[in-house]
């Protein structure tokens, strides 16, 4: 077999993982984890080097809630690419549904650090953080996410949840007010900017100094 013939097998091969590993992804968008399951097993035959594959056997185990085989496929997945952003993000919710806050918090932290626009990861932080009580850092990202993706309801209303948590009231009022000129009819929004406004008029009563 000459050079030619090695390359044009080594295309197709690559062209075939390509194919095989979005399939699978397909299929996991839709529910269909038992045909995504046997994609990714054909695709980590195919790019036995791609982390791809046993990212996305980690999200399927994790849908069944087979926490120990989901950390098995993202671990393998860090080990082939140490900046997989994904596999981080895996092990955080792995870690999270075991109820080890401070481990996910560390992960989702490892996550946003490679990729700061990973949406899974910042709300995870966010929830991880409400366990915790811990806030600064998450504070960060997310208003790091929104200056990127201005408008973003599902980022804004964390933020000011964690604002009002914070103390940093008049924050927390800025960005609601914001989120109910997007959409009037947020009953979320509405409903923590009447709490953060209770919370100003009291605080002003008092003559506590608010942010």
């Amino acid at each position: 077999m000459d050079i030619t013939e090695n390359d044009t097998e080594q295309q197709d091969s690559i062209e075939d993982y390509g194919v095989v590993q979005e399939l699978g992804d397909c299929y996991t968008s839709v529910g269909n984890y038992a045909e995504a399951y046997k994609c990714y097993e054909k695709a980590a035959g195919l790019g036995p080097d791609e982390p791809g594959p046993y990212v996305g056997l980690g999200v399927v185990a994790l849908q069944k809630n087979l926490l120990e085989d989901a950390e098995i496929a993202f671990r393998v997945a860090c080990r082939l690419d140490a900046n997989c952003s994904k596999a981080w993000s895996g092990l955080a919710m792995v870690a999270q549904q075991r109820g080890d806050y401070k481990h996910a918090f560390e992960m989702y932290l490892k996550c946003l650090e490679l990729d700061v626009d990973n949406l899974i990861a910042l709300l995870g932080l966010f929830q991880t953080s409400c366990q915790m009580g811990s806030f600064a850092k998450v504070i960060q990202y997310l208003e790091l996410y929104l200056n990127m993706h201005p408008g973003d309801a599902s980022v804004m209303f964390p933020l000011a949840a964690l604002y009002m948590k914070d103390d940093r009231l008049e924050q927390s009022k800025k960005i609601l007010s914001e989120m109910l000129t997007l959409d009037p009819d947020n009953k979320d929004a509405a409903n923590l900017l009447e709490e953060v406004e209770h919370g100003l008029a009291k605080a002003q009563q008092t003559g506590i100094k608010i942010r």
